[in-house]
């Protein structure tokens, strides 16, 4: 999962209920860095009620790419 203090700092500030657009355009008035952007990017458009649940759907995100048979077949190869 992506771990990052900068991005921990502005899930704890921001407001909800909140959008994946909301917090896209908050990222960017806030500054937060280009990867942390990204992450947010991937999240599904939908609302989102707390910081909590935003942590929820990234490690979901990153347990699926982590799984994923593209991950699998390019372990299998290394």
């Amino acid at each position: 999962m992506h771990d990052s203090a900068a991005l921990d700092r502005f899930l704890r500030g921001m407001e909800y209920p909140a959008t994946r657009d909301d917090l896209l355009r908050e990222a960017a008035r806030d500054g937060l860095g280009s990867n942390d952007r990204a992450v947010l990017a991937r999240l599904p458009e939908q609302s989102f009620s707390a910081a909590w649940h935003i942590r929820y759907h990234l490690a979901r995100h990153a347990l699926a790419e982590e799984f994923s048979p593209s991950a699998s077949s390019a372990l299998a190869a290394a």
